[in-house]
């Protein structure tokens, strides 16, 4: 099965604090909606960007995607 990470980008002085407090949301996302998946995470890129992000499969691709509005997707890989 496919599996897609989901990523939301955050640019300035305080991404890396709003990419890690991003990462605590979409875990309640994952524990309310009582979803299978379990990989999310944060990644600081640079001093101004940093990027929040949910691994998700096929099945739950879209209906997370339009809740969640992510800024972009790309194929995972482990």
């Amino acid at each position: 099965m496919r599996k897609i990470k989901l990523i939301w980008d955050f640019r300035g002085p305080d991404a890396a604090r709003t990419a890690e407090h991003h990462e605590i949301h979409l875990k309640e996302y994952i524990a309310i909606e009582k979803l299978p998946l379990n990989i999310t995470g944060h990644d600081i890129l640079n001093e101004m960007h940093a990027i929040a992000y949910m691994v998700v499969t096929d099945e739950h691709m879209i209906p997370v995607r339009d809740a969640l509005k992510p800024h972009r997707g790309e194929l995972y890989e482990q």
